[in-house]
């Protein structure tokens, strides 16, 4: 699986840290860290200061030449310096032309959707998606006479029979929460393209894949072909589990309409979390998930010995059933495999119930006693954290519709930290060994 290489001199994690040595969005060559920026308004000197600021904003692509050297700021909600420099450096983590970025990743989901797909038409959706996200394509888009598809994306046929003259969106996660399994990319692409050879520009199939459990590290889902990537900031791309927040990064000619979107709707990350994601997330992605992987790897390997587990999905695992696909599409900036710091396993019982009751029981023990180990969502943090998706990140979706889609009721998610795979792992054995 071919990914394009950005050409420059610098390695892109050296990239996460240093972004533009100098960005017009606001000189601070003087600074070693970009200062916060706390206004939620903007001085204008005159009046035609303030019509141009109006007449550029969300003018980036449609050749009116009225741009100014350097940015004016008018409202923090069309715009000011630490956002728009955090976008530029996200772009280039994701090696997308554009990013704009928004409250919550979904605000970001919601932006996308909202951008490309209007009454009457379709989405086409992976059977299996984050609860909110159902949440969203199944109790309110059906309001706005938007019809969402439901189908296994690894099911070529399936995928092909479930598009429509109406479908705008294909929509999936890779790695899925919470399972794990991988979708492959560029089968979805190429489905898409065949359709789009056939169809005018104006009713062409998008794909889209919400990269938060890979992250940029782990995989670039642009560089395969994808149309457009959404996250979730307030995972591993803050990674210290302080601010929220969620992007949209694609191609050029979406800025305009994301920051319209933005601008109309709201939805606006705050200046000051967008800040510590600058200065201390994004430069700190690599090295963080470094150490995840490893860690995670070794937790994976423990799980998939214990008799009292049916079950552990990881990219990283040997006995992982998509392993190639995983070691193709799944790649660090250097190239290697980068399985990320995910990983789904599931109590041994003979009915739901049974491995539903062990699986609280488990996690429970793990809530009160562990020191390394935390009940709580989010993921891709410092800390490692565990929860029980049935019950808390997916509830939305209803019991039999969770067994339908994948998620068994035994099923624990766990999202490796920083702390020592020993440490973890002592703690893992205590809850697994109390009775």
């Amino acid at each position: 699986m071919k990914q394009k290489k950005k050409k420059t001199s610098y390695a892109p994690e050296t990239h996460l840290i240093y972004g533009k040595s100098f960005t017009p969005k606001w000189d601070y060559s003087h600074h070693l860290i970009p200062p916060l920026s706390s206004s939620s308004t903007y001085r204008m000197d005159s009046t035609r200061r303030g019509a141009k600021g109006f007449i550029e904003f969300a003018h980036h692509v449609d050749g009116i030449d009225v741009k100014s050297k350097a940015p004016i700021y008018i409202y923090d909600r069309l715009g000011e310096p630490n956002k728009e420099m955090l976008e530029e450096n996200l772009a280039a983590a994701e090696e997308g032309d554009c990013a704009v970025t928004f409250a919550t990743g979904m605000a970001s989901i919601s932006a996308l959707c909202g951008v490309l797909v209007g009454s009457g038409q379709e989405i086409v959706a992976h059977k299996m998606l984050y609860g909110c996200t159902y949440s969203l394509f199944k109790n309110w888009y059906p309001r706005y006479r938007i019809k969402v598809h439901w189908v296994d994306f690894n099911d070529a046929k399936a995928l092909e029979r479930a598009i429509t003259p109406q479908t705008r969106l294909l929509y999936f996660e890779t790695p899925v929460n919470p399972t794990m399994e991988l979708i492959d990319i560029a089968n979805v692409v190429d489905i898409a393209q065949r359709h789009n050879k056939q169809r005018k520009e104006l009713n062409r199939i998008y794909t889209a894949v919400d990269n938060t459990f890979a992250s940029p590290f782990c995989q670039r889902p642009l560089t395969l072909g994808i149309d457009f990537v959404v996250q979730s900031l307030t995972k591993g791309l803050c990674g210290f589990g302080t601010d929220m927040g969620g992007v949209v990064i694609g191609p050029q000619w979406s800025y305009d309409q994301l920051l319209m979107y933005r601008k109309d709707f709201g939805g606006v990350l705050a200046p000051k979390s967008a800040w510590p994601i600058l200065v201390y997330g994004l430069p700190s992605l690599a090295v963080r998930y470094r150490q995840y992987i490893q860690s995670a790897q070794r937790v994976a390997e423990f799980l998939e010995k214990d008799r009292r587990i049916s079950m552990v999905s990881y990219p990283g695992l040997d006995t992982f059933p998509q392993k190639a696909l995983a070691r193709a599409q799944m790649i660090d900036f250097d190239g290697k495999f980068a399985p990320g710091c995910l990983l789904y396993f599931i109590m041994k019982g003979k009915t739901p119930v049974e491995r539903k009751k062990k699986a609280d029981k488990l996690v429970n023990f793990i809530a009160k006693h562990s020191y390394t180990m935390t009940l709580a969502v989010s993921l891709g943090t410092i800390r490692t954290l565990i929860e029980h998706p049935a019950s808390m990140t997916h509830a939305a979706i209803p019991p039999e519709e969770q067994l339908k889609r994948g998620v068994d009721p035994g099923g624990i998610r766990l999202s490796i930290g920083l702390e020592k795979a020993e440490d973890i792992i002592q703690d893992l054995k205590t809850a697994l060994n109390t009775r």
